[in-house]
């Protein structure tokens, strides 16, 4: 009993302290209801108290992420008037075949980051490469983005990326303490008010692309309003799932059926009342070693909708949560029941550097230690879960290995910029790389942001000893891709010396479940190998700048494709003794028929149509001026694009002749990579333009898919004409 009263006491104070401060801030900030405070920069040598004026988020500027804090807003829809409201819209749908949630023990990894919105707030990117990111989508099933406003929206990049690998996204209501009574007094008053604003909620889920709530009271209920609660929940849901399907409402163990806020830490008959009307129920973390039997016996044939929470911070977690988190998932995998794990983000908060010198050495220390300590902790996931979602599971497949951040960007081997960037919207098909804590390997497999890309900023290196006949082979991807008598044809980039090689080897399953491996390298090394049996298909070669791409085609009809993974081998005769190093830049799978009936980017610029609006000339430093415009763009005939990225380029334009360019004609002047959109819109905030500048030319490039672009000459394209611009002195 003591050590129950500890724990509940414990995070009792602990959120109320922090819900009384964020009250004290609520109120101040009360006549500004379409405001938000915009940090000036989140680096950790800035104080938190520095930050911009507030932002009437009605006028264009940088767009950016927010929550809904007033139950006011959410009722008069005032979200969808913002500007910033098409930016935020998730474009990537939820793969095909994770529409309905698997019949086994589920996991749940519930973001919490310093209160949320931090660097994945500017859904345009920023300049902060050593920002938070989660890269081991194949460790879970659903994603929750948390944070304590009363409606928690997920930025678009968490929903792109996490669909992209077939992981659900909810985002988070939560009302809490005296102001969450309130709220909940208003909300519930009528059985209709609670129907609209369960209707709200769902309208938000459906028009922003995630894949519906969290449900989180933290505060006691009038009893009288509990039937009410109860409409709100299964109004919730019966909306939700006929405008989303697949879409999911979860409630959070918090209170009860009689309207008291008192943890159960298991299934009861004071919170499955609530579980009965919803698709799952999220455990509070404070759960005895009985409990997850207790409630799997409850729950029947619902148990893997039971999710019992972990606390990753361990704050009276089983287990102690932390570098022993693998206890409780141990635990909940023997009993039968999903798992939560709440703020995977501690690895990275808690990451403490030694005193460097600079800040950016700092930050780049950070970004090394975290990225190896992240790996390391989900190493532990790995080993008591097991993997738990497969890809690719539809072709084309392509991945860069982009983690969503970097140091540089690159495209078909050149390099664009060698500015840093953070945008978790650009992070591709993640490796489903192997931790070896005691680094037995002879060689060592890790991303590193610092090297060279083929495409984007990432990349995954080899480097280590491999002597004589040696190879090393390491897992990438654990697809599960059904194929057919159309051909299909490999292909990969490497940047490597002539003493290290490496190939691609693929697995496949036969319909007899017989298995066969094949691999594709830029020569035949199998016979050196005395226990290797796999026949080698031999590579085309393309050099690409310090790139090589190595291209094959093969027909494996009524195979399944089950592993992608790295070959890495000397050449013959080698007799050098040089490190190992190879980079890896990116590897695609097509199918030669889906390829040939997929002409989307092909599509001449005259089928598109592109707009400038919000146009605004500012006065800039010394003569120059700063441009800041939003570009739309859209396919004729067409009211949703079948494009969800696009490359933003502008080049100035500084001759008097202003017609538009012909088609094929090249760029005048240097062109320049702005950005990358995710949505047909892209807002240009601080372009600087000097004086000689007569005009500025915005090209807009579709990327498929399978990472095809179009021809740079051949893209949409707008003029802005600055001549005519009046320059507003704001």
């Amino acid at each position: 009993m003591r050590e129950l009263l500890r724990a509940y006491f414990c995070r009792r104070t602990l959120v109320s302290i922090y819900n009384l401060f964020f009250t004290l801030s609520r109120k101040l900030l009360t006549s500004f209801p379409l405001s938000l405070l915009m940090p000036k920069s989140n680096d950790d040598d800035v104080a938190e108290s520095e930050a911009v004026p507030l932002l009437d988020l009605a006028k264009p500027s940088l767009p950016i992420s927010f929550p809904i804090k007033a139950l006011q807003d959410l009722k008069s829809r005032s979200y969808f008037d913002s500007f910033h409201f098409q930016f935020n819209r998730s474009t990537v749908p939820l793969r095909r075949d994770s529409d309905c949630l698997p019949n086994r023990p589920r996991v749940l990894v519930c973001h919490d980051m310093k209160g949320g919105y931090v660097d994945d707030k500017w859904v345009q990117g920023c300049e902060n490469e050593a920002g938070f990111a989660i890269w081991h989508w194949y460790l879970m099933d659903i994603f929750v983005y948390f944070s304590h406003s009363l409606v928690t929206i997920p930025p678009p990049c968490w929903t792109n990326t996490a669909h992209r690998h077939g992981v659900k996204v909810l985002g988070t209501f939560i009302t809490e303490w005296d102001e969450g009574k309130a709220t909940c007094k208003e909300m519930l008053a009528t059985k209709e008010s609670a129907q609209m604003y369960a209707e709200r909620l769902a309208e938000l889920a459906t028009a922003l692309g995630f894949d519906g709530w969290l449900i989180n009271i933290e505060n006691d209920i009038d009893e009288e309003q509990i039937p009410n609660m109860k409409e709100f929940v299964s109004h919730l849901k019966k909306v939700l799932h006929l405008s989303t399907p697949g879409a999911l409402v979860i409630w959070y163990d918090s209170v009860t059926v009689r309207g008291n806020l008192q943890w159960q830490d298991q299934l009861t008959e004071l919170n499955k009342p609530f579980f009965d009307l919803c698709d799952g129920i999220f455990m509070n973390y404070t759960w005895k070693e009985s409990y997850p039997n207790l409630s799997a016996e409850v729950a029947g044939d619902r148990k893997f909708d039971v999710y019992m929470g972990i606390d990753v911070f361990g704050r009276g977690s089983f287990g102690g949560g932390q570098w022993t988190v693998n206890a409780a998932l141990d635990l909940l995998k023997r009993n039968n029941v999903s798992a939560a794990i709440f703020a995977p983000g501690w690895v990275y908060e808690t990451a403490q550097p030694p005193n460097f010198h600079t800040a950016q050495n700092k930050r780049r220390w950070i970004l090394l230690v975290c990225m190896c300590f992240l790996s390391r902790w989900w190493s532990l996931v790995e080993k008591s879960w097991g993997i738990v979602q497969t890809y690719p599971q539809v072709l084309p497949f392509y991945s860069d290995f982009n983690q969503g951040f970097g140091y540089h960007v690159s495209l078909d081997g050149r390099q664009l910029s060698d500015a840093p960037w953070y945008n978790i919207s650009c992070q591709s098909l993640q490796p489903l790389l192997e931790f070896n804590e005691d680094n037995k390997d002879i060689i060592q497999v890790t991303v590193d942001a610092r090297e060279a890309s083929f495409n984007g900023g990432g990349n995954i290196v080899f480097r280590g000893k491999l002597k004589g006949d040696a190879y090393f082979t390491t897992r990438l991807f654990k697809p599960h891709l059904q194929l057919s008598s159309s051909p299909i044809t490999i292909s990969y980039s490497v940047k490597s010396d002539e003493t290290s090689n490496l190939g691609i080897l693929l697995s496949f399953s036969s319909p007899s479940l017989e298995t066969k491996s094949i691999l594709v390298a830029p020569e035949d090394p199998i016979r050196r190998f005395d226990d290797m049996s796999l026949q080698c298909l031999t590579t085309s070669v393309q050099t690409v700048s310090e790139w090589t791409v190595h291209e094959a085609s093969l027909v494996m009809d009524g195979h399944t494709l089950t592993e992608i993974s790295a070959f890495c081998y000397r050449p013959e005769n080698s007799t050098k003794s040089a490190e190992f190093v190879a980079l890896l830049g990116h590897i695609s799978v097509k199918d030669h028929v889906q390829n040939q009936q997929n002409p989307e980017i092909l599509l001449p610029a005259s089928s598109w149509v592109i707009e400038a609006h919000n146009v605004e000339l500012v006065p800039g430093n010394s003569s120059s001026k700063i441009l800041r415009v939003k570009l739309e763009w859209r396919q004729k005939d067409l009211e949703e694009s079948a494009f969800t990225r696009y490359n933003v380029y502008a080049e100035n334009v500084k001759s008097t002749d202003l017609r538009p360019r012909k088609v094929l004609e090249k760029p005048k002047s240097e062109t320049v990579l702005l950005g990358i959109a995710h949505v047909p819109a892209y807002y240009v905030a601080e372009l600087v333009v000097e004086s000689d500048v007569k005009a500025v030319r915005f090209m807009v490039q579709a990327c498929a898919e399978d990472a095809s672009l179009g021809k740079l000459d051949e893209a949409l394209n707008l003029l802005v004409d600055l001549e005519g611009l009046s320059v507003n002195h704001d």
